[in-house]
């Protein structure tokens, strides 16, 4: 036996890979629903023989949706609260509620399953300069409970100011839990972390990179910016815990962006997002009192929360977006910071603008990620010839995220129009029906563009051959960006 082992060890090799190549194959195919990544991966198993199928079984397969279903399959749903009001888009009287947007709100429906509840607040908070104190306050004036979800939480003077609120908070009894993510953590080497467990304040870090074995979750990052007050205000955006976002503190590393503050019923889809990413973070369920309060309900805009991520194969945020730039009959605006949108919602833009449909985008002149800016310069050129209009806005860095269609629909929080927010983040935005927050946004949007130079095609395709081919190269990898 040992003399045929011996012998034949490289064709049983080579068989054990072909099995093992065809049996990672088949995987793919059965659960891989982009073709391009489904080729990817086939490439590496079979170009790899061993190495591709293990890094396929290392990062191509998604734990995490598994890990979630089981989680979501044991969470309780809390009560609604008695004077919460839900807006049914497919009853008789929702074509003149909402009018020429009724089967954006159908869609929006059946794509998140989530309910439309009316009698909303939205109060946007510009820079860290309004949002920080704002923040600070409310955490102040808590007397039950706080649950607080960001992606970085830095150790300086802003996150000093937020440790020191939420420990004071932790003092007088009130119920804190904070969740940071694992890799924003380490934009300043955990240390934030560690002033918020000095504090006494119950901490956790989402989907941990170390131990090494943890490191296939290394692109499933949680980008979603969630602050709970009693259970009944909320605040959300894409604002990070850091001094950058107070753009007087610090000019240097200053950082343009808007947070939004919200009361109302809607909050309570924020807090079952949270309450879902702790539990499947740390365990613990977070249910009924002190968690979840009675919501103001005297606003007028009708929203909905929208929780997507990797756990789930529908893309939810990538559908709405899509739903919401078919639907527009007037006008879309859109601020992002990374501008590298899938081809059918790229379609959809021109599509849009082809109609007549006035199309603005708003990006940095000057991103902090320069390969997705070079991967975006390159998707420019069709765009604008199709009628967009691209503004760059000057310095310093904006950060903001917003979305307004018609000036009667808007959706904010933290995702941008990148495929590593659409497919591999967790993002958490909130859609809202409503006039006067659409108002209030097309107002900032306009005072971003009235400061910003516009974009032409010529001026990109006019660009030394050098660039063209950079952008072009960076636009290859825009999947992984």
């Amino acid at each position: 036996m040992e003399y045929l082992l011996g012998e034949n060890w490289h064709a049983l090799l080579a068989a054990a890979d072909v099995i093992i190549a065809l049996v990672a194959s088949g995987h793919v195919i059965l659960h891989k629903q982009d073709p391009r990544a489904a080729i990817g991966w086939i490439g590496v198993i079979w170009l790899a023989p061993l190495v591709g199928s293990g890094l396929y079984y290392l990062f191509g397969i998604n734990r995490i949706a598994r890990r979630a279903a089981r989680l979501r399959g044991g969470q309780v749903t809390p009560d609604r609260p008695a004077r919460m009001r839900v807006v049914d888009p497919f009853d008789n009287d929702a074509p003149e509620r909402f009018g020429p947007l009724v089967s954006l709100a159908r869609a929006g429906t059946r794509v998140t399953a989530a309910e439309l509840v009316d009698g909303n607040s939205i109060m946007p908070l510009i820079d860290g300069d309004q949002a920080f104190p704002t923040m600070l306050q409310a955490i102040d004036q808590a007397s039950r409970s706080i649950t607080f979800c960001t992606y970085i939480f830095d150790a300086d003077a802003a996150g000093q100011a937020f440790a020191d609120a939420l420990g004071r908070a932790v003092r007088r009894g009130v119920e804190v839990r904070v969740l940071v993510d694992d890799v924003g953590a380490r934009y300043s080497w955990g240390r934030g972390v560690r002033l918020l467990r000095q504090a006494g304040i119950p901490t956790a870090t989402f989907l941990p990179t170390f131990p090494s074995w943890h490191f296939r979750y290394a692109n499933m990052r949680n980008h979603r910016k969630v602050l709970v007050i009693d259970g009944r205000l909320g605040f959300t955006g894409g604002m990070n815990v850091r001094v950058g976002n107070n753009r007087t503190a610090d000019p240097r590393r200053a950082i343009q962006d808007v947070h939004f503050r919200i009361d109302g019923p809607v909050v309570h889809q924020l807090q079952s997002t949270f309450a879902v990413d702790w539990s499947f973070t740390t365990g613990e369920r977070l249910e009924g009192q002190p968690w979840y309060g009675t919501p103001n309900t005297g606003g007028s805009a009708v929203c909905r929360a929208i929780a997507d991520g990797p756990d789930e194969d529908i893309d939810r945020l990538q559908r709405l977006i899509l739903a919401a730039i078919t639907s527009a009959q007037k006008s879309i605006r859109i601020v992002t910071p990374y501008f590298i949108p899938e081809t059918p919602l790229a379609l959809a833009l021109s599509v849009a603008a082809l109609k007549g449909v006035h199309v603005d985008i708003v990006l940095p002149q000057r991103n902090n990620l320069r390969l997705v800016q070079w991967a975006s310069t390159a998707i420019l050129p069709p765009l604008i010839e199709s009628g967009c209009h691209v503004w760059y806005s000057p310095p310093p860095f904006d950060h903001s995220k917003i979305l307004v269609v018609d000036d009667q629909w808007s959706l904010i929080g933290s995702a941008n129009w990148d495929q590593r927010s659409l497919r591999l983040n967790f993002e958490l935005d909130v859609e809202c029906f409503d006039r006067t927050t659409a108002t209030h946004l097309h107002r900032i949007v306009q005072s971003k563009i009235a400061r910003s130079r516009p974009v032409t095609a010529e001026q990109l395709r006019q660009a030394p051959l050098w660039q063209r081919l950079r952008n072009g190269a960076a636009r290859l990898a825009s999947p992984y960006l």
